[in-house]
């Protein structure tokens, strides 16, 4: 028997080596970066993408008419009323964090409009900045707290919501010879509402045996196949958890949560309303509420720009919806303004308060970053007894 040495076979075997070498010690920092910028420029080209569709079949020339027609004096106020929302989204804040720890007003108002900035220009992914930018300004407040609060804050914003949506829903009057298609809206009005209630309701089960199910939970994660520092992670939100829903256990509390909630979106029906009024649409307080739910739920896309092609989709959509007597370029207008007068107020202050703050850029995209972020979270929390719950106040 021979051997025979292949020096083909050999210079292949030494490519493969050398790419699995390259491969192995790609750096991971690299890979994360390139990760980011290619979901960005996909989000990027999907907002474009969806800008198209929105304006395939418009008369661009119609819409700048009606934009150049529409009452200044109607925008302005409804700018401020935008204004005195996020002031209220920073009360609301400060009440959230109460029992968990004090915090600066000033600064609350300072991350709101950062925060809502950050979604602007980079879309959903800015919502890390919130409860990361906090605590840089605010050593009082942990990334965690902050994080956990703007769950809360969400819970509480989708019931509010919920609720005008359902309450408008069970009193609608659609357009005369239209009563076919809107035959179930009553139904789901009551849906939401039953949907609100439920949600609630588990909420407060889970305050009440918040330690069993923390308990549980340890014991059921600690197990080989999930890291550690997930491990960390998710035992660390659920202990913040129970931590902020502490205020359920004082009446006082929730009720102030509640009702700085109702008025917050009650404060931004006003300016929905008002951007309607300034271009004489023939549509009532009761429809700017129907409108104002599309826009919020389309917001929450994760494109740059504010949700920017989904919100003025959404948002013509629904006035053709309850109106179709409505020109296309009128609803697109009307979108378009909307758009503006939401988000201008906070990208002003919030460019304000980021240049004016004395933290450096490259500390604020360390912390950026998702592995520094993790690491900021998942540090420990805070203890969970009725007395640290007092101090804490």
């Amino acid at each position: 028997m021979s051997l025979r040495f292949d020096t083909r076979d050999c210079a292949i075997g030494a490519a493969e080596r050398s790419i699995k070498f390259r491969r192995i010690n790609w750096p991971a920092s690299k890979i994360q970066h390139l990760r980011k910028y290619i979901k960005f420029i996909i989000l990027l080209l999907f907002t474009v993408a969806i800008f198209w569709f929105f304006g395939r079949k418009l008369d661009w020339q119609a819409v700048s008419s009606s934009l150049k027609q529409a009452d200044l004096t109607y925008l302005g106020l409804a700018t401020l009323g935008i204004c005195l929302g996020y002031f209220l989204r920073a009360v609301r804040w400060q009440v959230l964090l109460e029992p968990i720890t004090k915090s600066s007003l000033r600064e609350l108002f300072a991350t709101t409009t950062v925060g809502f900035t950050a979604i602007f220009l980079i879309g959903r992914m800015g919502e890390i900045v919130r409860p990361m930018w906090l605590p840089m300004r605010d050593r009082r407040v942990r990334p965690s707290a902050a994080l956990v609060t703007l769950g809360l804050e969400r819970v509480f914003d989708l019931a509010a919501l919920a609720c005008f949506f359902a309450i408008n829903l069970l009193w609608f009057t659609p357009q005369p010879g239209r009563e076919t298609e809107f035959e179930y809206v009553e139904w789901a009005g009551w849906l939401m509402l039953a949907g609100v209630i439920g949600g609630f309701v588990a909420l407060i089960i889970f305050q009440r045996v918040s330690t069993r199910v923390i308990e549980w939970t340890e014991n059921a994660i600690n197990r080989r196949w999930v890291p550690v520092r997930l491990q960390k992670i998710i035992l660390s939100v659920l202990k913040q958890l129970a931590s902020a829903l502490a205020i359920l256990r004082d009446w006082r509390e929730t009720f102030w949560v509640s009702f700085w909630t109702l008025t917050l979106w009650f404060t931004i029906s006003i300016p929905t309303w008002l951007v309607l009024l300034a271009f004489g649409l023939p549509l009532t307080f009761s429809d700017s509420l129907f409108i104002m739910g599309f826009a919020t739920v389309s917001s929450v896309f994760p494109t740059p720009g504010g949700a920017a092609g989904a919100f003025h989709t959404a948002t013509a959509a629904s006035i053709l919806f309850l109106k179709n007597d409505i020109s296309r370029e009128d609803a697109a207008a009307v979108s378009i303004a909307m758009h503006l007068v939401y988000f201008a107020p906070a990208v002003f202050f919030g460019l304000y308060y980021f240049f004016k703050g004395d933290i450096s850029i490259e500390r604020f995209r360390s912390l950026m970053s998702s592995e520094n972020a993790e690491r900021e979270i998942e540090s420990d929390s805070p203890d969970f007894t009725d007395e640290s719950m007092e101090t804490g106040r």
